[in-house]
């Protein structure tokens, strides 16, 4: 199905996102994360959907990876692994 959306920019930075970690299509970069957002309705997901404005500056890549890290080291620990 075509059609026509006007995406906000917070929508657009994490579809950008989605494309820089998947080297995917724009329409495919689309696609997964309505579906992730859908199955994931309810539980936490790894790239949620978030109004608003962005907590981080996506083209920071040394500030997004030392997130990255905080969020993988916090996740071992409560899992105690």
């Amino acid at each position: 199905m075509r059609t026509t959306v006007t995406l906000d920019p917070d929508t657009v930075a994490i579809v950008e996102a989605e494309r820089a970690r998947t080297g995917a299509s724009f329409k495919e970069a689309i696609n997964s994360l309505l579906r992730r957002s859908a199955v994931g309705a309810g539980s936490s997901s790894q790239f949620p959907l978030r109004p608003g404005k962005p907590q981080i500056d996506v083209a920071d890549s040394s500030e997004l990876l030392s997130r990255l890290d905080l969020e993988r080291l916090a996740e071992r620990n409560l899992h105690g692994c």
